[in-house]
């Protein structure tokens, strides 16, 4: 697959560089521009992200940076088999729990909730991070709401991250997940709270919680383009009122059948 000329391979993270050591330079090379086109591609345009990373499976396998980049790939393409794999060789490679919370993930894509609860209950969980932890919650809660628990899912997300006021790169995220689980069950207004919290926190707008809000609110949301076209309507029918009288006529008899029927 063809990479822009300006993308050198330089740009990956300096972890991953080092990984790629283990290579020849020139194949090093190839790896890390596959790996930056994969990483600037999977959110526009999954399908090629998944093309680059196939390019850099197939180049250097034994990478577990590889692996996880064609995991993800794999995930964003909604091929949760094939990520799930690619997840578990990374881990293997490196002993890592990093990955714990998105193969369990996939596991509710593979159609498996139960087996996503189990994982969230495994130690693995007490290893990871502050932000591992909130992911892995929000993976058990989608979990139970997959099963039907929906009362489960909001316990499951009610913890000290939620009731934190501090703005942490999850937060908007959490906030907006306790929201939706609360509309799932009715509870409109305090859903319609959690949602306002949501978009207070989004900065770099990773969720639609504004469009949930005002959708709550009674909000719509008009095209400029469709009311430019509105408008061009109008002022054509009024045109043609103009020209024959027929629309009038018409407009004018409706009332009059109208009176007719009752």
């Amino acid at each position: 697959m063809p990479i822009p000329e300006d993308v050198t391979g330089d740009e990956i993270d300096k972890d991953v560089k080092q990984e790629l050591q283990s290579l020849p330079k020139t194949l090093a090379e190839d790896v890390a521009r596959n790996l930056v086109m994969v990483a600037r591609l999977i959110d526009e345009d999954p399908e090629g992200a998944y093309g680059y990373s196939r390019v850099a499976l197939r180049l250097a396998s034994r990478v577990a940076a590889v692996r996880e980049a064609a995991g993800f790939a794999a995930y964003a393409n909604q091929k949760y088999s094939e990520a799930l794999a690619e997840f578990r060789a990374a881990r293997r490679m490196t002993g890592t729990v990093e990955l714990w919370p998105v193969m369990a993930d996939c596991e509710r894509g593979l159609g498996r909730p139960e087996k996503a609860l189990d994982m969230a209950g495994a130690p693995e969980v007490h290893k990871l991070d502050k932000a591992g932890q909130v992911e892995m919650r929000l993976v058990a809660a989608g979990a139970r709401r997959d099963m039907g628990q929906l009362d489960a899912a909001i316990v499951t997300l009610q913890s000290s991250e939620l009731a934190s006021n501090s703005v942490q790169p999850w937060t908007a995220r959490l906030r907006y997940a306790y929201a939706d689980a609360l509309l799932a069950v009715g509870r409109r207004d305090e859903a319609r709270e959690w949602f306002a919290k949501a978009v207070e926190a989004d900065r770099d707008g990773s969720t639609d919680a504004s469009d949930r809000l005002a959708e709550l609110d009674g909000v719509e949301f008009v095209d400029a383009l469709d009311e430019d076209e509105d408008e061009h309507e109008d002022e054509h029918e009024h045109e043609d009122k103009g020209e024959n009288g027929t629309a009038g006529e018409s407009a004018d008899a409706a009332p009059q059948e109208d009176g007719d029927k009752d």
